[in-house]
This record gives C-alpha cells, structure tokens and sequence, in this order.
C-alpha cells in the first residue's frame, strides 16, 4: 500500500469510527504530501461517511453515530477544502435536494447532500416531507442545475414523477436533471417518470451528478 492509500485509509476510517481529532492530523499529513485535495475529499472521507451509511442502513450505527461521523468528516474536509483546485471551485453546480412529501426519512437524503457539497455543489436542502411544489419552485428560483429527490417508501414514489411533470408544465424540464434515489428506487422506476437517473446510494449521486451536468 502507498502512502497516499494509507493516508486514505486512514481518513476514512477516522470518519468510519468518529475520529474528530485524528482526521484532522490525518488530512493536514495529506496536504504535506501535495496530494489532490479532491481525492481525500471523495475517496477518504466521503468514503468513510459511506461507509458508516451502510451501517445505519443495517441498524449497526444510530442516527447519533452518523453526526458524530459526519462532524469527523467535516473536520477534514475544513483542512482539505481550502487545497481544492481553483477550477473545481469555479465549476460549481447548484443542486436542489429533499425527500418527497408523505415522507419523514432524510438520512439518505442528509448524506447525498453531505456527498454533494464536500464534491464541489451548492446544495439547497429543502429537507423532507417537502410538498411538491416546493420542488418546482426552489428550481426556479435557484437556477438548479440538478434535483434530486429521495423516498424510502412505496407509497410516495408516484410524487417524483408528478414533479417532473411539474417541471415540463413550468417549462423547466430542459434546464435541470432529475435525479431520484431510495430503497425502493431503481433505473426502471427512473425510467418510467421521465427522470434522467436513479443513484444506489451518496457517493454515485455525486458521480452521477457530475455526469449529468458535465462537470469534472
């Protein structure tokens, strides 16, 4: 293993186990090496935060778990944002985030957004059980250049594709990708609604996003 596959791992599992301290020690031996800031950024910490993700997602970490892995995260990511290429910077994307109205679960939501920033977006969170006006609406106003929108149950998914409807009756569709994600989400689902994608989970939402949008 090199050293910067070791400082990666070793960033991404002071997130994993909610290190505060050592990450920071960990990105600034990063930086003093001169490796790519968006590299320790996506493939250390991010993928940490996924990492515990998983865990929350098979009930082995609490909700109380993953701020503490997000704000180990966020630690790291104060040392190694001020280091991102200043053509990632200028690159930046605007993305309009929440969970469909009729439903109260944003953990998956809460970590695409924390994915979505730490990648370089301005992400608008609506937060969730968001009416789907509200959707349409905060396209508009923020120029999106991306929406995502998650659900966890079956009940819901019919109201993502009554927001890309939405979108084509307010003459938006053309200028925003519609990206939707969930446990009962899949590229078929994505298919039938007129939406361009559909994402697994936090970290291919950011890759997906940057494909979509043609940001590199």
């Amino acid at each position: 293993m090199s050293e910067k596959e070791e400082l990666l791992k070793r960033l991404s599992d002071d997130v994993f186990e909610m290190d505060d301290e050592d990450v920071v020690e960990a990105a600034q031996a990063y930086i003093d090496n001169d490796y790519e800031a968006l590299d320790g950024i996506m493939e250390g910490l991010v993928d940490g935060m996924t990492r515990a993700g998983k865990m929350y997602e098979e009930e082995e970490y609490f909700v109380s778990d993953i701020l503490l892995c997000a704000d180990a995260m966020y630690a790291g990511v104060d040392v190694l944002k001020p280091h991102l290429d200043q053509n990632t910077e200028a690159e930046e994307k605007v993305a309009v985030i929440g969970v469909i109205e009729g439903d109260t679960h944003d953990i998956g939501k809460n970590l695409v957004k924390t994915m979505m920033e730490t990648g370089g977006y301005r992400v608008i969170d609506l937060g969730k059980d968001v009416p789907l006006q509200n959707f349409v609406d905060a396209v508009e106003k923020e120029h999106a250049d991306v929406l995502c929108m998650s659900t966890l149950m079956t009940t819901t998914m019919e109201g993502m594709g009554t927001v890309v409807n939405m979108l084509k009756e307010r003459g938006l569709r053309d200028s925003v990708k519609v990206m939707i994600g969930g446990a009962p989400i899949t590229q078929v689902f994505a298919d039938k609604i007129g939406a361009d994608t559909f994402s697994p989970n936090a970290v291919d939402a950011v890759h997906q996003a940057d494909r979509l949008t043609g940001r590199k």
